[in-house]
């Protein structure tokens, strides 16, 4: 995959129609933590954190990014036929968003135990949702072979060069942001939490581009890591997932995705994260920058905080990748 072709022309099809999120210096999380030292990092030498905030986007989740680049690539005919997703809700929500925008219809299918919250703003976006299975790899099935039988396009969370070009278009913001808040400065390493792999193939992928010693760092929760454990394998598995919060990221792997390799190119490490470690690191985002986020993201900051102390003199980017989270979740998490 020319990564950088395919997310440069993703970006501009997409410009006009999602929202250029910002950057964010962490002061809590930049030079071990310690807000005491001031902007120290923000410029030049010195550890810097800086958060990407995907959080930000519309309907709360990057997602919205590969939709987009989908469903517009799609041609007149395609697009009146209307579409089809399989997702835990973050993707559903941006399927139906995009597929709205153009005015098409969507169909979404979600397993069991899909967050309640996440479903309604599916339908807020005119998505019709389906539950089918007990794990997201049930539902893609499902609904591949929904739009097979129907002639409708299936929209891949993730298994999709066109999905993986539109997640990198985040990496090309992230790129020419920096550029302007430390000039001159490379990027060491970048956090980016682990789903079915579309999110860090695109961004890992780009940002190699730009600066090819740029560490990619794969971050996962410890009760659903079946990409983690896969590439590990050397081959795509099938695992049980338990619960976590981390939902978004949660689920199994279709056996031929492409994001298996892609992420075997530009992955360079891989943390697992406690249950625990993800609460903690909610609280921190939640409490100390007062930006509402979901289990997904707060696990990339469980995953640097992890590994604080091998990056303190580091300039380092994490991906906060969305912010729907469930209310009662949340209640019980703070």
């Amino acid at each position: 995959m020319d990564f950088r072709s395919e997310v440069e022309t993703a970006a501009e099809r997409i410009r006009d129609r999602v929202r250029r999120t910002p950057i964010e210096r962490s002061a809590a999380l930049s030079n071990g933590g310690s807000e005491a030292r001031g902007a120290r990092g923000a410029r030049g030498a010195g550890g810097a954190v800086w958060l990407k905030l995907e959080n930000l986007q519309l309907t709360g989740s990057f997602k919205l990014r590969g939709a987009t680049n989908k469903i517009l690539w799609l041609s007149e005919k395609d697009r009146a036929s209307g579409v089809v997703a399989a997702s835990s809700g973050n993707h559903g929500a941006a399927v139906a968003c995009a597929a709205a925008a153009v005015g098409t219809r969507a169909v979404v299918f979600v397993p069991e135990g899909a967050v309640s919250s996440k479903l309604e703003v599916i339908r807020t976006y005119g998505g019709e949702v389906r539950v089918h299975g007990n794990d997201c790899v049930l539902a893609e099935a499902e609904a591949r072979r929904h739009a097979a039988d129907r002639g409708m396009v299936y929209v891949s969370p993730y298994n999709d060069p066109l999905v993986v070009a539109g997640q990198g278009t985040l990496a090309a913001e992230l790129a020419e942001q920096l550029a302007m808040e430390t000039p001159g400065r490379e990027l060491d390493a970048v956090f980016v939490t682990l789903g079915g792999g579309g999110l860090i193939s695109g961004v890992g992928g780009f940002l190699k581009t730009i600066w090819p010693g740029v560490r990619v760092i794969a971050c996962s929760p410890e009760n659903s890591c079946v990409m983690h454990a896969s590439l590990e394998a050397g081959r795509v598995l099938e695992l049980e997932s338990l619960p976590t919060l981390s939902d978004g990221s949660a689920g199994g792997v279709e056996p031929d995705s492409i994001t298996f390799d892609l992420c075997r190119q530009v992955i360079d490490e891989s943390v697992l994260v406690s249950e625990d470690e993800i609460r903690n690191a909610l609280r921190l985002l939640i409490g100390r920058h007062h930006t509402l986020v979901e289990g997904a993201a707060a696990t990339a900051v469980a995953a640097y905080l992890a590994r604080r102390e091998e990056f303190a003199e580091a300039n380092v980017a994490i991906v906060l990748c969305g912010a729907n989270i469930d209310a009662q979740v949340l209640k019980e998490v703070l």
